[in-house]
């Protein structure tokens, strides 16, 4: 919209580069052209502002379809004006000199007429088709009707609008009648997937009679593999038994020989068997004595050795040497009583050689 400041006598107005705006005084065209700025004053000036870029509008209308059934449509139209001028005299666009805004609506009652022409479009080709028409392929036939509709009338051209675009986005039925259409297709989809199903459930079954048979077989493959395994063993241990047999044969054939031979020669095994144990008892015998012979001379050589050996002592010391040996004999002496004519002798021997000695050491 455009934009007026209030001067004192004088008013100042700037428009958007996409309005038109026109200029009257005194009810003549003065001055036209889009985002103009002028001074004007408001007791001699009229101004009129159209909007020159593409508008869309947004239509929603009801119709019937050739088997009577409600349907909705929802679009898009988008149009342009080309001659300001000629709108201008057939919809009134004065705007406040005041506040710049239009005085009436132009822009709501130029949207009504394209509407109402696009509807009348629209309902002579819901009116003439089908609802399952209209719903599969309305969208862009009925686009294609209303666009050409709208090109062909002459009323727009009178106006100074051009048709830009239509776009339908939407034909809908009433919900019933949406879900009675949904009904079949829904019913078809589940028919599908039973069907699905089955076939899975089919294929299931059909694999599993496969694992069955293919189990099956194997029981009778191993079945057969068995037999062949049993009549082997029969055959392995009738093998068996027969070559036992010959060997046994065999055995008590060498056995009888062996009798044979060790009864031919029995006798004289006996004999020759006496004659070598006598032999060696006799041997044995000879070497015992002798054995026992030379350990004796052994112990009558030592005794006489040591008897040589007593003989070139004194008796004291022979007496000392038996008194030692008594006492190894004894483990224990409770009493021991010694008579003085034991004693004396060998105390004066002990005095005397004491004496002895005391006297080679003074002369020493």
């Amino acid at each position: 919209m455009s934009e007026i400041r209030r001067f004192p006598f004088l008013r100042h107005l700037r428009s958007e580069p996409s309005s038109h705006v026109m200029v009257y005084r005194r009810g003549k065209l003065v001055k036209k052209g889009r985002g103009l700025t002028i001074w004007f004053r408001a007791m001699t000036t009229g101004l009129a502002e159209v909007p020159t870029d593409d508008r869309e509008m947004q239509f929603v209308f009801h119709g019937r379809s050739a088997d009577f059934q409600d349907v909705t449509v929802q679009g898009v139209i988008t149009y342009r004006v080309t001659d300001p001028e000629l709108l201008a005299r057939r919809v009134d666009f004065t705007i406040d000199l005041g506040t710049g805004s239009y005085l009436k609506q132009p822009i709501e009652r130029l949207e009504l007429m394209v509407s109402q022409l696009a509807q009348q479009f629209a309902w002579d080709y819901i009116a003439s088709t089908p609802i399952r028409n209209a719903l599969t392929e309305g969208a862009e036939a009925m686009r294609s009707q209303v666009a050409a509709g709208l090109e062909a009338d002459a009323v727009l051209d009178e106006m100074g609008l051009t048709l830009v675009a239509v776009r339908i986005s939407s034909v809908q039925p009433t919900a019933d009648l949406e879900r009675a259409l949904e009904a079949p297709m829904r019913e078809k989809i589940q028919q599908e997937a039973d069907e699905a199903g089955f076939e899975r459930r089919a294929l299931a079954v059909e694999k599993e009679r496969a694992i069955q048979e293919n189990e099956l077989k194997n029981q009778i493959e191993l079945a057969r593999r068995e037999e062949e395994l049993i009549a082997q063993k029969g055959q392995n241990s009738q093998r068996e038994a027969r070559e036992e047999a010959e060997a046994r044969k065999i055995e008590v054939a060498g056995a009888a020989a062996r009798s044979r031979v060790e009864s031919a020669a029995d006798g004289d095994q006996i004999k020759v068997l006496a004659a070598a144990e006598a032999e060696s008892t006799r041997l044995t015998g000879a070497a015992q004595a002798e054995s026992l012979k030379a350990v004796e001379q052994a112990k009558v050589d030592a005794e006489k050795q040591r008897m040589e050996a007593y003989g070139a002592l004194p008796p004291a010391v022979i007496f000392g040497l038996a008194a030692r040996e008594l006492g190894k004999k004894l483990e224990r002496i409770d009493h021991l009583n010694l008579s003085p004519e034991a004693l004396t002798p060998y105390l004066a021997k002990i005095l005397d050689a004491g004496a002895t000695r005391l006297n080679g050491e003074a002369s020493r």
